[in-house]
């Protein structure tokens, strides 16, 4: 009896050794799958990075040779496809370094260099486009580009001798982090990372007088004035904007330091019990945000007593002069674009978007970037030509509805003073931009009405 009991516990354990053995020829087999999946996809990354990086070489090298050939370039048609070229080759260059595996702060200044590169090229395009040769001074700013487009293209060989000689990899600085762009690692050519950045420490942008341009560079904030303030002073400055019989409980969420424009975040509820996120600017307490979370079930007023009620409040707000443009509905509300007139000028760049209840008129929110990014007095004594001369320029089919002066911001962070036509061809709406200065047309753009709204694109 004790040897079948014996024999019953001895053949258990081998049962449960078989089944341990099992288990670990599992987890064995599992382990080598999963690194074998793992070193498939570094080598993939790898590969990916390098890629990128070696077409970012290359356009870089593009970019230097374009630069060097707009320099003696001798007519404007020429130079016009040079420049041209230069820019779509800048526009690749960005491209491929956006996909490496650095956080866009370390490599700031390249990264602006190359759009910068691009952003004047193509308004130095657009003047050899209209038989303008390039002045002294244009070509002086391109020189200065191409010293630097030089240094950057020689520090990118270097590094990429650094890739090819194993001195290191893209793992190491995604597995170190970033920071090995700016402090590095002891493997990885110190010269070459430092030299990539440092190569623009006297680099600080273009001011040039391109066709229509300011500084390009210009991150200045027009319309945020005033000093800086403190928590409290924006929790006292939403009281006053929400209206403090209004609120029934107010949470001061922190500064968001690193948005475009620093903010201090709010969350209210008011007395109805209806959620309520504002946002205040540091510099100044300008509303920069407001929006509520409420339901809107029916739609009773118009869209002219909505345009109404928005301008009424941007009133009572400070914001005056405000003129609707475009709206768009959409759940029961709506969305009206309003820009600021100036001696009835219309600033398209000066833009505020307040959403209206189409139930009962109630403002449910406000956004004011635009407005705080741009907002100034111009000088628009500058118009060279008539009216009645930007309307030569105007397709003759164009059946124009109004006509008035406009200030359109332009891609590259500039303004320009045009004649804006509004009209029709066929059953098609246009708005068409005349630039005030020299007839040329600036931009064209369809109005699409819809069951929603008015749209311009």
């Amino acid at each position: 009896m004790n040897k079948l009991v014996d024999w019953k516990n001895r053949l258990k354990k081998g049962h449960m050794l078989s089944v341990i053995c099992v288990l670990l020829i599992i987890v064995a087999i599992l382990g080598v799958i999963l690194y074998k999946k793992q070193r498939e996809y570094h080598q993939a990354s790898e590969n990916s990075y390098n890629m990128a990086f070696y077409e970012l070489v290359d356009y870089v090298q593009n970019v230097e040779t374009y630069l060097a050939k707009s320099l003696i370039s001798s007519t404007p048609e020429h130079g016009a496809e040079t420049l041209t070229h230069l820019w779509r080759e800048a526009n690749l260059a960005q491209s491929y370094l956006a996909r490496l595996p650095i956080e866009s702060q370390e490599l700031s200044n390249t990264e602006k260099f190359l759009n910068q590169v691009s952003d004047y090229s193509y308004s130095l395009s657009r003047k050899n486009i209209y038989n303008e040769s390039l002045t002294d001074e244009d070509l002086k700013n391109l020189k200065d580009l191409h010293g630097y487009s030089v240094e950057l293209e020689n520090t990118l060989n270097q590094l990429s001798e650094d890739l090819n000689t194993g001195r290191f990899s893209w793992g190491e600085l995604t597995k170190k982090g970033t920071v090995a762009f700016a402090q590095q690692v002891d493997n990885i050519s110190k010269e070459s990372f430092s030299n990539l950045e440092e190569n623009f420490h006297e680099y600080s942008g273009l001011i040039y007088d391109g066709a229509y341009s300011e500084h390009l560079t210009s991150t200045e904030k027009k319309g945020l004035t005033g000093e800086d303030i403190s928590g409290e002073n924006a929790r006292k400055k939403v009281e006053e904007f929400i209206g403090n019989n209004n609120i029934k409980e107010i949470s001061n969420l922190g500064l968001s330091e690193n948005a475009t424009i620093p903010v201090y975040d709010f969350y209210i509820k008011n007395n109805n019990d209806q959620n309520i996120n504002i946002s205040i600017s540091k510099k100044g307490g300008h509303i920069v945000y407001m929006n509520t979370d409420r339901e809107v079930s029916s739609e009773i007023i118009s869209q002219e007593e909505a345009n109404k009620k928005g301008k009424e409040f941007l009133n009572s707000k400070g914001f005056q002069n405000m003129k609707e443009t475009y709206y768009l509905k959409q759940d029961g509300i709506v969305t009206i674009n309003y820009a600021y007139m100036q001696d009835n000028v219309i600033m398209y760049p000066d833009l505020i978007k307040v959403k209206v209840a189409l139930d009962n008129g109630e403002v449910l929110g406000i956004e004011t970037t635009g407005y705080l990014n741009n907002h100034t007095s111009r000088d628009i004594s500058n118009v060279k030509i008539t009216k009645e001369e930007a309307k030569k320029t105007l397709n003759k089919d164009l059946q124009i509805q109004s006509e008035g002066l406009a200030v359109i911001p332009t891609q590259w962070q500039s303004e320009i003073l045009c004649y804006e036509f509004k009209g029709k061809v066929d059953d098609k709406e246009f708005l068409v931009y005349i630039n005030a200065q020299n007839g040329r047309e600036e931009d064209i753009l369809i109005i699409t009405n819809t069951p929603n709204g008015t749209l311009a694109m």
